[in-house]
């Protein structure tokens, strides 16, 4: 048997999502997001993040919901500040760049945060005006190393962005994870209060496909939806991304999954360390990183779908990675345990 852990959307859907899609349907629905299931899982998520005024728009993938924000918030002068390790920077083809937009990177330590010290000399760097001027911050949480910003830390991002006229952007593709991990003490509300636009990640937890970009500076709304109809991020059968946002909200759903995902990670992480392996981060989210030797990386292939990461410090060993998900089960974690080599 090989077990399954390459990503977190390996499976299509939570049977109550596929269930809810399937009842609507046949029913008949106005096109383009202007349905009554987008109305009311708009009106979930605003009531979720108690942000009454925020607009919320349903794209279909994490890439397009980060294109297209980046393409509206910005003038065509000004740029993005990033970790060098943000799914912008290394996972999307040049999908920011291509809108006219630079990516000024912040080289991140394993934990893929970024802090407001180095934001400050790029701002420094960056008042020729024959430069691109640094207008956004874009962080994901969770990180793409499993790491979770703790209020203090989003608080600090926060005030310094504001002090400094700079937008502050949240890549929310696995933000399941990120809020119901053991060492998250951020809200929803605190998200809301602390951003100026963040998305909510569906294609990852739990859903067929789909993201919540959630606008809660009031002067970022305004025609949102014509530069997402200009580049092509827009569902004609819009209805269909309100379906699952209304089922992953209206009971809990979303987090219920990924709080299961999280565990079985945990799990996951805990039995890798009782077999000797050794870890490149303690990720508290749904994502395992560990460092192998590349001798017996073919025995991990035998029993398991992982990624490999990033090469290790160390000569002829490379960090992989292990995902779990809604659909990962005890069986699946311990039975890919007794499969793997103590080291």
């Amino acid at each position: 048997m090989k077990y399954l852990f390459r990503n977190d959307y390996s499976y299509g859907a939570h049977p109550k999502v596929l269930s809810a899609l399937a009842q609507s349907s046949m029913e008949g629905n106005v096109g383009y997001g202007d349905d009554p299931y987008c109305q009311r899982a708009a009106d979930l998520i605003r009531d979720m993040c108690q942000c009454p005024r925020a607009d919320v728009q349903f794209l279909i993938g994490g890439t397009q919901t980060n294109f297209t924000a980046i393409a509206a918030f910005l003038r065509p002068w000004e740029g993005v500040i990033a970790a060098d390790s943000s799914h912008i920077n290394g996972h999307e083809v040049g999908a920011v760049e291509a809108t006219g937009h630079k990516i000024l990177q912040i080289a991140a330590g394993n934990d893929g945060k970024i802090a407001p010290e180095q934001i400050a000399p790029i701002l420094e760097r960056h008042k020729d005006t024959h430069l691109v001027k640094p207008r956004l911050v874009e962080i994901a949480d969770a990180t793409e190393s499993g790491m979770v910003y703790t209020k203090a830390e989003l608080t600090a991002l926060s005030e310094y962005c504001r002090a400094n006229g700079l937008l502050l952007f949240v890549d929310g593709a696995r933000l399941g994870a990120a809020m119901t991990s053991p060492a998250n003490d951020l809200t929803m509300a605190d998200l809301a209060r602390l951003t100026d636009a963040f998305y909510i990640g569906g294609t990852k937890n739990g859903a067929l496909m789909g993201e919540a970009l959630v606008i809660v500076n009031e002067d970022l709304q305004p025609d949102f939806f014509r530069i997402k109809k200009q580049l092509g991020a827009v569902l004609a059968k819009g209805w269909l991304l309100g379906v699952q946002f209304e089922a992953l909200f209206q009971d809990g759903l979303y987090f219920e999954m990924a709080r299961h995902a999280n565990a079985m990670a945990a799990r996951l992480q805990a039995g890798l360390k009782a077999k000797g392996w050794k870890l490149w981060v303690e990720s508290p989210t749904n994502q395992v990183f560990a460092v192998v030797p590349d001798s017996i990386k073919p025995r991990i292939d035998a029993v398991c779908a992982y990624e490999d990461w990033c090469p290790a410090e160390e000569p002829g060993h490379t960090v992989i990675r292990f995902v779990s998900c809604f659909q990962t089960g005890k069986e699946d974690v311990d039975g890919l345990l007794s499969a793997l080599p103590e080291l």
